[in-house]
Formats: C-alpha cells, sequence, structure tokens
C-alpha cells in the first residue's frame, strides 16, 4: 500500500520508462509539465534505467535485481516517484519486494520506493484537480483502454477516467475495455501472430464504441495499438490528452 500523504509533497522524481525515453518522448514532456501545473518541482535523475521488468519477466531474476538496484539507489531520495506507466509502476510496487524477498537491506529499500511511487493519474486523482478553475469545455468523446498492470495489480481504473472526465472529454465505454491489448512485454516479440490478432480485437472493439478517439495510460498499449490501427481512429496516451487540455 502506497502511504506517502500527497498534500506534503513538493517535489517528484519522473521515472519516464524506457518506451517514452525512447520511443514516446512527448509523453515525458506532457507528464513533466502536467506536474509543472499541480505546483510541483520536476526532478529527472539521470541514473535512472530500465526498471528492469523484461528481464524479470523473461525469468532473468539476477539482470533485474541489478537494475533494480540501480534504480533504487537512482530514486532513494524521492519524496514521491512520478511515473506515466502502469507497468512501471507495478514493476516498483508489486515486483522489487519480491526479487529482494531473501535480502533484508534491499527489501527494506524496495518497500520504501514502492510506498512512494505511482502511476501518474493516481497521482494527479490525488491532488486538487488542474481543471477546476476553467471553464468546462467539451473536447469531445473518447473511449478508455484499460491496460493489464493498471488494473489487475494497481486497481487503478478510475483514476484515468476522472482525469479525462475533468479535462472535458466525454467517456464511451467499450465492450471488453480491461481485455489485454496484445503488448504484455516480451509476449509481445514471443507471440507476435497472436499479438497481433489481440491487437485488432481490441481496436475492433474500440471502433464500436463510436468514439473517434482511444485513450491509455500505459506506453507498451498505445505502442501496439498504434501499431495495429488504420487511422479510422486515432490512440493517444492520457498525459498528452490531459496537457493539450491545459493549454
Amino acid at each position: 500500500m502506497v502511504k506517502t500523504n500527497l498534500s506534503s509533497i513538493t517535489t517528484v522524481q519522473l521515472f519516464t520508462t524506457c518506451l517514452v525515453d525512447q520511443v514516446y518522448p512527448e509523453i515525458g514532456a506532457a507528464t513533466v509539465r502536467l506536474l509543472r501545473s499541480a505546483g510541483l518541482k520536476v526532478v529527472y535523475p539521470e541514473k535512472q534505467v530500465c526498471c528492469g521488468q523484461p528481464f524479470y519477466n523473461s525469468g532473468f531474476s539476477d539482470e533485474g535485481r541489478k537494475l533494480a538496484r540501480q534504480t533504487i539507489e537512482a530514486l532513494q531520495d524521492a519524496e514521491a516517484v512520478v511515473i506515466p506507466s502502469g507497468s512501471c509502476t507495478t514493476m516498483f510496487r508489486h515486483e522489487y519486494p519480491k526479487l529482494f524477498s531473501d535480502d533484508p537491506e534491499w527489501l527494506t529499500r524496495a518497500q520504501s520506493l514502492a510506498e512512494r511511487t505511482f502511476e501518474l493519474t493516481e497521482f494527479l486523482s490525488g491532488l486538487p484537480s488542474l481543471f477546476g478553475g476553467q471553464d468546462r469545455v467539451d473536447r469531445g468523446t473518447v473511449t478508455y483502454h484499460d491496460s493489464c498492470h493498471m488494473n489487475r495489480f494497481l486497481g487503478i481504473k478510475e483514476p484515468p477516467r476522472q482525469q479525462l472526465r475533468a479535462a472535458g472529454y466525454q467517456i464511451q465505454e467499450m465492450e471488453e475495455s480491461e481485455v489485454c491489448c496484445g503488448f504484455g512485454g516480451v509476449f509481445y516479440a514471443r507471440m507476435p501472430e497472436i499479438s497481433q490478432a489481440m491487437a485488432k480485437h481490441k481496436l475492433t472493439l474500440a471502433g464500436l464504441s463510436g468514439a473517434p478517439l482511444v485513450a491509455t495510460a500505459d506506453p507498451g498499449c498505445l505502442m501496439r495499438m498504434q501499431q495495429e490501427g488504420d487511422r479510422t481512429v486515432e490512440i493517444r496516451h492520457v498525459a498528452i490528452l490531459l496537457e493539450e487540455a491545459l493549454r
């Protein structure tokens, strides 16, 4: 359980994730602007690396622990860590303590980081609304895809929807919003045909919702759906949509 009192936080450290760093830097930039709009100082620890999830999910626990130690050390002084990804947030909160279950010193450090780590929309939902002082602008209709890690491991289902509504979006739910899009980290690479079929099914359901825009809070899901999209439905990260609504 995360114990950090959000009202006392003045500075956050941003963990961008590999996909944001290498593929979607605009998500990182939007996240920084959102957090600054909330009156927070944002720090980017340059020693941060991959959270280690690809190694961990592939059974290479020693390699995963090595990256986890480096990440924990890079973020050890953070009041709070904010991540625009449910997948990496899950790694911090659930899997790091498992990796160090037989190492009391590192287990304590891993648990401390877990208690200070937040997925972006979860964090924003614990603060005064960024949109509270604005006239409500109708920004159209969006349907939302629940990523597996955010929904199943973290139980974060309402915060992204709450933030989108506050920003002026109407949400038209798709059927099976919680069904996997086919990314699944290394699953995407190991089972490409199945992954492709899952992504196409997800996009079919999104299209049937009638919404012209699909939102998701996980960069991996974003990439998987964009790769299979036919441009009839736009697919975007929640951070981008929220930041645009502040302009």
